[in-house]
């Protein structure tokens, strides 16, 4: 979903199949360069590691 903030920036949300959002991107000053940001989540997501930085407990 790409909608524009009260700011003018354009963004876009990932939404998982239930409808819940689970990530916002950052602000774009045009809807293209939103779109270039959407198609590299796209490319690169399936390759993408997390970094997990939460303390081990035991």
């Amino acid at each position: 979903m790409i909608s524009k903030d009260r700011k003018g920036e354009f963004r876009f949300k990932l939404v998982a199949g239930n409808g819940q959002t689970i990530a916002v991107s950052e602000g774009y000053s045009s809807k293209a360069a939103c779109v270039n940001g959407v198609e590299s989540v796209r490319r690169n997501a399936a390759d993408a590691t997390v970094d997990d930085q939460t303390p081990v407990t035991v």
